[in-house]
């Protein structure tokens, strides 16, 4: 019995995320101020309980292998396959709102019990998010 191949996409098209014009000045500021050792901001999934998947970003040093890859203007966003799965269609904005300022991810894949809150602070998607 052969295994078949599995295909990774290297670079992410907008129909698999996009950004919206505040999120994407928010990461590159994000990667101008960033120690140089680091080349991207990492978008992970963790596992949710009740709440669903939770939804985050961090800074990495490295683009391993099989992750996908989505560069902006200033600053570049990798995805593994395994998050990517959870996050296909989303779209990330960046919301200030005089209190407080975080990343909100929409249209995260409610199917696998998405509910685009941010591991970071617990914020829900369209109230909140990961803060800047």
């Amino acid at each position: 019995m052969t295994q078949a191949a599995v295909d990774y996409p290297e670079t992410l098209s907008r129909a698999e995320m996009s950004l919206t014009p505040a999120a994407a000045a928010k990461m590159a500021e994000f990667m101008a101020d960033a120690d140089e050792e680091l080349v991207a901001i990492r978008i992970f999934v963790a596992g949710g309980g009740c709440g669903g998947m939770q939804y985050g970003l961090t800074f990495t040093e490295e683009i391993r292998p099989h992750d996908s890859v989505l560069e902006g203007e200033g600053f570049k966003i990798v995805v593994d396959p395994v998050a990517l799965n959870y996050l296909e269609g989303v779209e990330i904005d960046f919301a200030d709102q005089g209190w407080g300022a975080s990343f909100v991810f929409n249209n995260v894949f409610q199917a696998v019990g998405g509910s685009g809150a941010c591991s970071a602070c617990g914020a829900a998607g369209g109230g909140g998010g990961c803060g800047g």
